[in-house]
């Protein structure tokens, strides 16, 4: 692979943006700024990208590719979902290997591995989420985090995944010995369970998508992000809040940070564009939006970007868990029957920086922490990943500022078929992606598949940030 020169860019970190030329050799960077020497080498290729942004390749920590749930599976597996995922700028993804009751964890990440290789058109790397907890898994764990998983997950809600408080606070414990970190969904089950049984009461049926929300309120979600952040305090271990979606959680990660807590928080861009009035459209159509946590309010939308602004929530992640609306319909008679998730890995990067950097509510060094370094230093892939510096890999976003395109079905690379933002015109996208050196992606095509690799977390460094 021939040597290759990017000059004339500004490049983005998290601690500012500077002019300076990109020197790549093979799959790693090997200078940013003046690079003299490599002008007289015959084998150089110059790439002039004058007036764009270069990023380090964004890292997407929330992913569910061709996951087994709600009898049905995701219709983006690794080939689909790393295409949407590349063809809108991201060059790494940490997607949650999911152990499933009675099963160990050795044949949970076997199982993963199997979905994944040779499919991938990024790099990825694995959580492992746990349903099974004994003194067999505990043991396990230690070998998984030797072998560089060092990021785990827990649910406090759905029947097949939900652990309860005793395992949440061993589990904790055990991750604590071993250097890890968990991540947990937090909603409160009994609050959902009792909803749904109190909405079939009271109409007879579970027809109507616009009571989704009310059986999955933002008390929920925040009961569970205190009840967690208080078990987290009592073992005295860092936590992640994913997909944090509410004002209520929000205002219970402050409380437990101003007692001096360590929590890390994620949230997502559909929490952050799009809100819960989805749910009032026709049920047909009101069924694509549903996630959990569901939309929120808009108020919930306006902390959360101050948060940002403020810089303390710390990622913006996908939960990209994509169907068709076939799929979808499986709700018709019962909502609670819905498959939840919808699809985002293409458009995140897009919507970060056109609703966020382009409308002043957060800065290019921000967006480049949220999407990129604040991830890789969160799983361990820092400075591998998440950074332009020498010694890097060449994971690259050659970013066109003024590019103005249209989000729709018919062009994005998910498998699903039906776009949640379709027709959003959005200014600013990847016009080239380079993943360890190779041009991969331009204007959201991909030119070259299954390019990516496992890779793995440095589990014996703590989390920097």
């Amino acid at each position: 692979m021939a040597k290759k020169l990017f000059t004339g860019g500004t490049v983005v970190s998290g601690a500012g943006c500077r002019k300076a030329d990109v020197l790549v050799d093979g799959e790693r960077i090997v200078a940013v700024g003046d690079c003299p020497e490599a002008l007289d080498d015959p084998d150089l290729e110059r790439i002039d990208v004058s007036g764009k942004l270069l990023f380090p390749g964004f890292i997407d920590g929330h992913t569910h590719m061709d996951l087994d749930v709600s009898d049905t599976v995701t219709i983006d597996g690794f080939d689909s979902g790393t295409r949407a995922e590349v063809a809108g700028g991201t060059t790494c993804i940490v997607d949650f290997a999911t152990q499933n009751r009675g099963e160990s964890l050795a044949f949970a990440l076997e199982h993963w591995h199997g979905k994944a290789d040779g499919k991938a058109n990024c790099d990825y790397a694995f959580h492992l989420a746990l349903s099974d907890w004994n003194e067999s898994v505990s043991r396990e764990l230690g070998q998984v985090v030797a072998g560089g998983i060092g990021s785990f997950k827990l649910y406090t809600t759905y029947d097949g995944m939900v652990v309860d408080d005793r395992t949440i606070y061993e589990i904790f414990s055990r991750l604590k010995e071993l250097g890890g970190i968990a991540g947990v969904h937090c909603e409160n089950k009994g609050i959902i369970d009792a909803r749904l049984v109190q909405v079939l009461a009271r109409k007879g049926n579970r027809k109507q998508v616009s009571d989704y929300p009310w059986t999955r309120p933002a008390l929920a979600e925040a009961e569970a992000v205190n009840r967690v952040l208080n078990i987290a305090a009592c073992v005295d271990t860092p936590v992640i809040i994913v997909h944090l979606s509410s004002r209520q959680g929000w205002e219970e990660v402050c409380r437990a940070r101003q007692r001096g807590q360590k929590v890390y928080v994620e949230t997502c861009p559909q929490y952050l564009v799009m809100d819960q009035s989805r749910y009032s459209l026709p049920d047909q159509e009101a069924r694509r939006y549903m996630i959990a946590p569901p939309l929120r309010g808009t108020e919930d939308q306006e902390i959360l970007w101050k948060a940002l602004a403020d810089g303390v929530v710390d990622t913006i992640a996908t939960d990209h868990c994509s169907f068709t609306r076939q799929q979808k319909e499986a709700g018709r008679e019962d909502f609670s029957r819905t498959p939840c998730g919808m699809p985002g890995a293409e458009e995140r990067p897009g919507l970060v920086y056109h609703f966020g950097v382009g409308q002043g509510r957060i800065t290019l060094e921000q967006m480049c922490r949220y999407l990129a370094e604040n991830p890789a230093r969160l799983y361990r892939l820092y400075p591998r990943k998440g950074v332009i510096a020498p010694g890097s890999d060449a994971d690259l976003v050659v970013w066109d500022p003024e590019a103005e395109w249209t989000l729709s079905e018919k062009t994005q690379q998910s498998a699903a078929d039906y776009c949640p933002l379709e027709g959003t015109r959005l200014k600013g996208r990847g016009e080239q992606v380079y993943l360890r050196g190779r041009l991969v992606a331009r204007n959201g095509e991909l030119l070259e598949p299954y390019t990516g690799k496992y890779v793995t977390a440095d589990t014996k460094e703590p989390i920097d940030f």
